[in-house]
């Protein structure tokens, strides 16, 4: 019995499932959102790793100076 109220569970899943994608994927609100979402977490992406990249020469650096006073 528990087997089959697991592929009952599973089947009304995969269903609710279709109608929310199908619904999403055809809901232009929904399209612009999305689009924008991605252009953002882009834009984080790319500034993080200029920030990323700029500390670690900023590192490299003040440890390099530091090298010359050791000498």
């Amino acid at each position: 019995m528990a087997g089959g109220g697991n592929l009952f569970g599973r089947v009304l899943s995969y269903v609710v499932n279709e109608f929310i994608v199908e619904g999403l994927a055809n809901n232009r609100a929904f399209q612009r959102f999305a689009v924008r979402t991605n252009k953002t977490l882009e834009n984080m992406s790319s500034k993080a790793k200029e920030v990323r990249e700029e500390l670690s020469e900023q590192w490299r650096d003040s440890r390099g100076r530091g090298d010359h006073f050791k000498q």
